[in-house]
């Protein structure tokens, strides 16, 4: 396995806002899934790359600007990213910065308040 993350579930209070932000600052397909009594937003992978989703939490979970922080790769496209965060309902909290040897980020809040990272190798 050459990736540490494998999946990652970020939790949404509104799907539909959600997949609009997401694919709006990711510049890929969010599809809705889903199956009996279920539903989710897929964000577009391919083979063996890291995926995930967007989801509907129960009480036990919620969106967070205080847990973990999941980075996303806006590579080639950071400055696009960013642009696109605030126009879909997020907020930027760091602007794109470099962080050493490692690349570059911006930290944001996305469309239901949960705390990320748009990651990129170059600015």
């Amino acid at each position: 396995m050459s990736n540490r993350v494998v999946w990652v579930d970020i939790p949404v209070t509104d799907l539909d806002r959600a997949i609009g932000f997401y694919a709006a600052v990711l510049g890929a397909k969010v599809t809705k899934e889903g199956g009996p009594g279920f539903v989710f937003g897929l964000l577009e992978h391919e083979g063996q790359d890291v995926g995930g989703c967007l989801y509907l939490p129960d009480q036990d979970n919620r969106p967070s600007a205080t847990g973990p922080l999941v980075y996303l790769n806006a590579d080639g496209r950071l400055q696009a990213a960013v642009a696109a965060v605030s126009a879909h309902g997020g907020q930027v909290l760091q602007p794109p910065h470099p962080i050493g040897p490692h690349g570059w980020r911006a930290i944001v809040l996305d469309s239901e308040g949960n705390r990320i990272a748009l990651h990129a190798q170059a600015a």
